[in-house]
C-alpha cells in the first residue's frame, strides 16, 4: 500500500491552500473548521484513461481525545452540482467510518468502497499518532490525526454499460484477491507512460474487477444442492446463449432435468428462464457495444445482434431499450471511455469537508 507523506512528489499545502482549493472546485463556500495545524497531499493522476487521485490529510488536534475528522456531501450539494459518477475507494491508511442510503460501512487498511456521488455521503475518520511521529504538522500537546486515500472516478453510463445495472452505492468489501488486483492497477498506471491503445483494454480488466467486487448477490436463502444446480444451469446458459436456437427446453435437456424444475428454479429468483437467456444476451450485447465505441470498429449493428443470439434487429432493439433506456445506437455512440493521456485536477466538488 502506498504510505510515503509526499505522495509521490506531490507538494505539502496548508489548511488555506487546501481551503482554497476545495473553494475554487466547488464554486461556493465550503465549511471547514481550522484545525491546530495542517498539512495536506493531493495528486490526481491518469489510471488507464479514468481519473484517479491520490489524497493525504494530517491535522493536529489540541483535544487529547482526538476530534473525528468528518467529510459530508449534503443534499443539497447533491442537487447543485449534478455529478453523475462513481468513486471506487481505497483506505489506504488510518480508518473511515462511512454512511450512504442507510447503509454504514467501516474501512480499514485495504478495504475498498463504492461510492455513488449522486447521493448523499458522510465519512467520519478517527486516527491516532504517537507525539512526534510526524512533526511538520504536530505542536507540543496535540494529537495527529491522519488518513490516506486513493480514488478512481467512473462514469456511472459506463459503469451500467458494463454491468447492465447500476450498483448500489454505500457499499465497501473487505480485502480480498480482487481488491486487491484492482488497487495494483491503478497503482501501478500512475507509474508506466500512457497508452491510449492499451489503456481500452484496460479499462475492461478495471471494470471486470469492480464487478467481481461489487455484483449484488441473491440473499434469498436456498438449499445448498439447488444453489449448484441453479449455478450449473447458469452455466449452461452462458455456454448457450450465443446460439439463436437456444431456449429453456435446451437448458433443461443439458441440464438432465425437467423443463418444469427449470423454470421452478427460476421463478423461486424471480424471473423466468427465457427472460434469464435474454438478459445474458443484452449484457453481452452492451458489452460488444461498449468495445465497439472504444475502438471505433464502426461494426453493424445487426451484426452485433446476431452475434449475440438475435435472429431479428429489430427485436434486438426494442428489447435493448426496454434494458437500458435508449437504443443499441445511442449506446454505441455515447458510451465511450475516451482514454486521457493527460492528468485530470481533482473534482473537489465530491464532497464538502467538514472537521468537528
Amino acid at each position: 500500500m502506498l504510505q510515503s507523506d509526499d505522495l509521490g512528489g506531490a507538494p505539502p499545502m496548508d489548511f488555506k491552500s487546501w481551503r482554497a482549493l476545495l473553494r475554487s472546485n466547488c464554486g461556493r463556500d465550503v465549511e471547514v473548521t481550522a484545525p491546530n495545524a495542517f498539512a495536506g497531499w493531493m495528486r490526481p493522476f491518469n489510471a488507464c484513461g479514468l481519473e484517479a487521485t491520490s489524497v493525504k490529510i494530517r491535522w493536529g488536534s489540541a483535544d487529547p481525545g482526538c476530534s473525528d475528522h468528518r467529510v459530508e456531501r449534503s443534499y443539497r450539494a447533491v442537487s447543485c452540482d449534478g455529478a453523475d459518477h462513481y468513486l471506487i475507494l481505497f483506505q489506504v491508511a488510518g480508518q473511515t467510518a462511512m454512511t450512504q442510503m442507510d447503509q454504514a460501512a467501516q474501512l480499514a487498511v485495504g478495504d475498498v468502497a463504492l461510492v455513488d456521488a449522486a447521493r448523499p455521503v458522510t465519512y467520519r475518520s478517527r486516527f491516532r499518532s504517537p507525539r512526534g511521529a510526524d512533526r511538520r504538522v504536530e505542536a507540543p500537546e496535540q494529537c495527529v490525526v491522519s488518513g490516506e486515500w486513493l480514488m478512481l472516478r467512473l462514469p456511472r453510463k459506463s459503469v451500467r454499460s458494463h454491468f447492465g445495472f447500476e450498483p448500489q452505492g454505500g457499499v465497501s468489501r473487505q480485502r480480498t484477491r480482487a481488491s486487491r488486483l484492482l488497487f495494483d492497477l491503478i497503482r501501478d498506471a500512475d507509474m508506466e507512460a500512457a497508452s491510449s491503445s492499451a489503456d481500452i483494454y484496460m479499462q475492461f480488466a478495471v471494470y471486470d474487477l469492480v464487478g467481481a467486487l461489487f455484483a449484488p448477490t441473491d440473499p434469498r436463502p436456498v438449499s445448498r444442492s439447488a444453489d449448484k444446480l441453479f449455478a450449473r444451469i447458469c452455466g449452461v446458459v452462458r455456454d448457450g446463449l450465443l446460439d439463436p436456437d437456444f431456449g429453456p427446453a435446451e437448458v433443461a435437456s443439458q441440464a438432465g432435468i425437467s423443463l418444469r424444475y427449470v423454470q421452478k428454479l427460476f421463478t423461486e429468483r424471480s424471473t423466468t428462464c427465457s427472460e434469464f437467456i435474454y438478459s445474458h444476451r443484452l449484457d453481452h450485447a452492451a458489452h460488444l457495444l461498449h468495445r465497439r465505441a472504444l475502438t471505433g470498429t464502426g461494426q453493424p449493428l445487426s451484426e452485433i445482434a446476431y452475434a449475440c443470439g438475435f435472429r431479428d434487429y429489430v427485436h434486438f432493439a426494442r428489447r435493448f431499450r426496454k434494458r437500458f433506456g435508449y437504443s443499441p445506437g445511442a449506446h454505441a455512440g455515447e458510451g465511450a471511455v475516451r482514454a486521457r493521456t493527460a492528468e485530470s485536477a481533482f473534482s473537489a466538488r465530491d464532497v464538502q469537508f467538514r472537521t468537528s
